[in-house]
Order: C-alpha cells, then structure tokens, then sequence
C-alpha cells in the first residue's frame, strides 16, 4: 500500500517542480529587469555610500539590498528549485557583460546570492511564500553577500568592519530584497500578469 500511494505522489512533486517554458520565460524578465535595477544602482549607490562609509566602517553594508532582490523575486514568482539562483546569477552575468567597477566577479557575487535566497526557499520544500520567508531569504542572501564581499573586496578588514557590514548587507537584505520583493510579487499578480503562475492564482482568490 505504501507503495502504492507514495509513487503518485513522487510524480505529482516531480511535476510540479519541473520547469516549464513559461518559467524559463518569466524568470528570464525578471533577471532581465533585475540586471536594470543592477545597473543603475552600480552608479546610483556611490554617493549614499560616501556619506554612510565615515559614519560607521561597515555600514555603507545597508546599501546592498537593490542587488539581492533578483532572487528573492524569482523565487516567490516562479517558486521552481533553482528559480532563485537564475534570476540573480543571470542578472549578475548581464551587468558584468554590460560593464561595471567589479568586472567578472560581479557573477560570483550573483551566483553567491541566489544560493542565498535559494537555500531559504528550499529549507521551506518550496512550499512556503508568505512575506516571513521572502524575508527570510533576502537576509540570508543579504549576509551571503556580505561574506562574499568580506572575501573578495575587504580582505583583512577588521573585527568590528566586518561585524556591522555583515549585519548591514542581513539587515538590507531583509528589508529591500525581501519585504521588497514580496511586495513586487504582490503588485504584479494583482494585475493578472502572472495568472499562470501560483503566486497570480493566490491574488485572483484575494481579490
């Protein structure tokens, strides 16, 4: 008997965690959007930093929540296994190719985060996406980010630069890519423009 009732039950999983071209699609614009948000925020986030950086080593860490928020919005939208990971790394790879200040590294950072937001979703079985686990993984890819900068751009910082960045990049992460991200999700279904998704046939039975 268990037999029996586990096999359909493994298909019906297998099936609904299976990408489908829609998915690939949709993730694609997102990543594609996301890598314009990026763009503009390799610019737009210098002067804010050259105000935060002399107040506190570490804090200008608050700054880094626009560049996490490609997984986050992936994951909730098409809230398939991997989801997360593509729509950061792909969005990371477009403004490395575009050009930046951080060149081919910009992709590890992009790689890191997705699999920032991407183990919070996966801890949830991909089945949880209320706004306490968007914000869940947008923390926790915020302090991936953090430890990934630490790594790469501020080796040798001390003790207390790296405590307040990495509770600066969790704490941004958290807010912007998370609560963020959530309400992006939220906004977009609404409109209908995700009726093929679940997140869009969640807000039709709101509505």
């Amino acid at each position: 008997m268990s037999v029996s009732t586990s096999a359909p039950r493994a298909a019906a999983s297998f099936s609904r965690n299976r990408w489908r071209v829609v998915d690939i699609v949709v993730a694609s614009v997102v990543a594609v959007a996301c890598a314009g948000v990026f763009l503009l925020w390799n610019v737009g986030y210098e002067g804010p930093s050259a105000l935060l950086a002399p107040l506190l080593p570490g804090v200008q860490g608050l700054l880094a929540g626009p560049w996490l928020i490609a997984g986050v919005l992936g994951g909730l939208i098409v809230r398939k296994p991997g989801a997360a990971i593509y729509t950061e790394t792909v969005a990371a790879v477009i403004s490395a190719l575009i050009g930046n200040q951080w060149g081919p590294l910009t992709i590890v950072s992009g790689l890191v985060q997705g699999l920032g937001a991407e183990f919070v979703f996966l801890a949830f079985l991909y089945a949880a996406w209320r706004l306490p686990v968007a914000v869940l993984a947008g923390a926790v890819a915020g302090l991936a980010c953090g430890v990934n900068d630490r790594i790469w751009w501020y080796a040798g910082a001390d003790t207390l630069f790296t405590t307040v960045y990495l509770v600066s990049t969790t704490l941004s992460g958290a807010v912007v890519a998370g609560i963020g991200g959530w309400l992006i999700t939220r906004g977009v279904a609404a409109t209908g423009a995700l009726s093929r998704f679940a997140a869009g046939r969640e807000a039709a039975k709101r509505v």
